[in-house]
Order: structure tokens, then sequence, then C-alpha cells
């Protein structure tokens, strides 16, 4: 069971009394039994799990680490493995739990790489990870020295995948929540800084969620995009007509002429794109601990530069703003 209480004591803090009010029953409400069938299964392995003892916690590289190999007898250690197992598929990480590693589908760290030397120090700051899976990103923004980090991501599967992460970590400021930015009441203006990675291009309007963005942003608040992009000048977007790399919840892909207008007209300045990186087959692969189709079934076995659908394959940029 996890203490809310530090959540809500900070939000109240950072004046957010709006969202405090309302978040015992979104918490409740989305994970409500009835929502998922197999939601009382991961939450009772989770409640089961041995809390294992261990000094060793590493947030400050590639593999998040908690504990180690010689933490844990034969015997746990091949249960534990397949209790991980039963939250498959591991989409963010790597991780190295107890010894464990998950070779997740997406070497999430690299892009944490390619954007980490680029924005401000989270030092003590109070930071917002929009769709952030099961919360790799978040425990290296903790690494980094956030104050506090709150996740938000409406994918129950993601949210057990952390809790139990958390569970074996132990108390520590950070959460993520089984709700979307939607839910979060307009205008909290209280994050120093806000991540929203792989996010706007699976929402219907792009312009909402940018403003969604800059509402959670306090003044001068830093956010930290990266999205999907298509080569090209100002005004130029792709709409696909149905799906895009096999996923139909694709919207508009703009240029980074084009993103950078969006952020312009929704009231962003010191706008600077610090990174534009085709994804790779060997970013974005199918694992031990994600078997499913990935990457490399998504695009054109004859042009790796298209999508199976003929479309320009997955190209990524990474862009910093701040709220004016």
């Amino acid at each position: 069971m996890i203490n809310y209480q530090p959540l809500h004591q900070t939000l109240l803090d950072a004046k957010a009394d709006a969202w405090v009010e309302l978040l015992p029953q979104q918490i409740k409400n989305a994970l409500s039994q009835n929502r998922h069938g197999t939601l009382s299964q991961w939450q009772d392995m989770i409640a089961e799990l041995p809390v294992f003892e261990t000094s060793y916690r590493l947030l400050d590289q590639d593999t998040v680490q908690i504990g180690n190999a010689a933490d844990l007898p034969m015997p746990s250690r091949e249960r534990f493995e397949s209790q991980l197992k039963t939250l498959l598929p591991w989409r963010k990480g790597p991780y190295e739990l107890f010894g464990i590693k998950i070779d997740t589908e997406w070497r999430s760290d690299w892009k944490w790489n390619r954007l980490k030397d680029h924005i401000s120090s989270l030092n003590d700051r109070l930071v917002l990870d929009v769709g952030c899976g099961n919360g790799y990103h978040c425990w290296r923004m903790l690494g980094a020295g956030a104050r506090m980090v709150i996740g938000v991501d409406p994918l129950v599967l993601n949210v057990m995948q952390f809790q139990l992460i958390r569970k074996l970590h132990g108390e520590a400021p950070i959460y993520v929540l089984p709700i979307g930015i939607e839910d979060i009441p307009s205008g909290l203006k209280c994050f120093d800084t806000v991540f929203s990675m792989g996010v706007l291009y699976h929402r219907r309007s792009p312009i909402d969620h940018l403003l969604e963005l800059k509402a959670c942003l306090k003044p001068g608040g830093e956010l930290v995009l990266e999205t999907l992009i298509i080569d090209g000048g100002p005004g130029e977007t792709l709409l696909p007509e149905d799906r895009y790399a096999r996923m139909r919840n694709v919207w508009f892909l703009p240029t980074c002429a084009t993103l950078t207008q969006w952020l312009t007209r929704c009231g962003f300045g010191n706008i600077r794109i610090v990174d534009v990186t085709t994804t790779s087959t060997e970013e974005q692969r199918t694992t031990e601990w994600m078997p499913f189709h990935s990457l490399e079934n998504f695009i054109d076995p004859e042009n790796p530069a298209l999508t199976c659908e003929g479309l320009p394959a997955p190209k990524r940029a990474i862009v910093i703003a701040n709220a004016v």
C-alpha cells in the first residue's frame, strides 16, 4: 500500500489544492477491480512480495538498479523472476532488480542520455512526467536530484510495474498515478519541470496537449517534449490516413519548424530543438521481457526509411521550452 500523504502535502505546499481534493477518488476509480480483470492478481502478487533488504540503489546510471544478486538465495530468485514475468510486457527500462536484468523493449536510457545535458538541473525541483509508462524516466529524474517526481499514465499494467519497483526500492518521493493529463485540474501552474515524451502524436489535438502542459508549469518553468517528427519546413505536418507503424492512435507528426510554431502560439518561449534521432531497431526491439512485435515488424523490410505503410520511418525530436 502506497502512502500518498507526502504527495498530498507537497501538492498543498505548491498550492495545488484542487488536485489534492480529486486525487483519492481518481486513484480509486482508476484501480477499480471492474476496470481490469487481472488487476487483483497483480495487486495480490505485489502485496505478497517480501521486502528484500538491501542498501544498494542506483538511479543515476543507464540501468536502474535495486539490490544485488547476492541478496537473494536461488529459490527466492527463481520465484521472484517468475513474479516479474507476470507483468509482461516490460516496455520501458532497463532495470536490474536483485540481479535479475529486465531487458525492456525500449532502451529508454538512450533517450535520457540525449536530453540530460540540455535540461535545467532537476535539483530540488517538483517534476511532472506525463505518459511516464512504468516510471523508468521518473527514477532517473529522482536520481538527478528532483525533490519529488509525479508520473501519470492511465495504463494499469505500467502502474503495477512501477508499484512493484517502488516496493523493492522503499519509500521515496516518487509516484506514478493511474490517470492522464486530462485528469489534472487546469491551471495548477505548480511544477518546475514538465516532461512529455512520446505522447504528443497520440493526441487528437496537439495544441490542446501543449496548452495542458503549459497549465501545469510555473511561469518560467521548463517543458521537455519528445515526439515523432518528419522532415520538412514550416507548416508541414503528416496526418496518417489510417495507421502509422501499425499504430492506430497516431495523429499529427509535425516538422521541427511546425512544432516550434505550435509552441510559440501556445505561449512558450526560449524554444530550442536539442536532438533529432531516427529510431533504430537497436533502441526499440523484441526481447525476452517484451516478446511481441516491435519496430522491426513495423518498418518496410525492403526500405528501412519507410514504415510498412510507406510513410517516413520513426524519427524523434527533443525540444525544450519555457512557459512565458
